[in-house]
């Protein structure tokens, strides 16, 4: 679905060229789910918006389906850290923004963004404004926004980060529930192991700066996945150990 084919990123700064990705190549399956690791600065979120298309790679290129991406594509969507939902409109209404700038009928989708809305635990609130939701409530919102145009690649920059503990466990598994429906492929930029472990067919692990292709961790733990007492909390120990320490600083990183 997604092909990362020897991508490099130089940015020109006031202070001289900053590198800040180098030779990435990376295959990503249909319906898989990847997420992105690695020291801040290592270039995830530069390669997040070199797949999405808004930006261009210094070198390299990259595929989604059998198409060079060159600019943003409408069956691509992008999910950020922070909601961003206009503060006038109410849920429903957000919901359904891509699509009128998109230029499609919105009544086509109603019974879409109802039902999504339903299956992200926000049936009833299709009235509310977002200062009435909270944080979590909000991100729910962003991500059915997100899937509402039925996108073949979810791209996701720390959608979670700003939330409590508690709060991130949560959507991670709802987000597991929602994908599972959806049939979606995604790319998550993520800090954090347990959101990596807990969602990710693979990890990728990149290095510090510039970001080069480290390791790609297999998660083979079946779902639905949590951090609490289950059948397969050994493996998920197992392999955040290892990515714990894939992601130190110095020699043993590099092994």
């Amino acid at each position: 679905m997604i092909t990362v084919a020897g991508v490099s990123q130089v940015f020109e700064t006031a202070r001289g060229q900053v590198h800040a990705l180098e030779d990435i190549d990376l295959t990503v399956r249909e319906n898989e789910f990847v997420t992105l690791v690695g020291r801040s600065g290592c270039g995830k979120s530069t390669l997040l918006r070199i797949i999405s298309g808004l930006i261009a790679p210094t070198e390299g290129a990259v595929h989604v389906g059998d198409e060079v991406v060159t600019r943003p594509r409408r069956d691509v969507s992008v999910m950020f850290q922070r909601p961003a939902l206009l503060p006038w409109r109410n849920v429903l209404k957000n919901v359904l923004l891509p699509l009128e700038m998109l230029g499609l009928d919105k009544r086509q989708y109603l019974d879409r963004a109802h039902g999504l809305l339903e299956l992200a635990g926000m049936a009833g609130f299709e009235e509310k404004l977002p200062h009435e939701l909270s944080g979590g409530m909000q991100q729910r919102v962003s991500l059915v926004r997100s899937l509402i145009q039925q996108p073949k690649v979810l791209l996701m920059d720390e959608p979670f980060s700003a939330l409590d503990a508690l709060t991130r466990e949560e959507l991670s598994v709802e987000l597991q529930r929602i994908v599972a429906e959806e049939s979606t492929t995604i790319v998550f930029v993520t800090h954090s192991i347990d959101e990596a472990v807990l969602l990710a067919d693979r990890v990728v692990v990149l290095s510090p700066r510039p970001g080069r292709l480290q390791k790609i961790v297999d998660v083979p733990i079946p779902r639905p996945r949590t951090l609490g007492r289950n059948a397969h909390a050994d493996q998920v120990s197992h392999i955040s150990a290892e990515l714990h320490d894939l992601l130190q600083p110095g020699p043993r990183a590099a092994a």
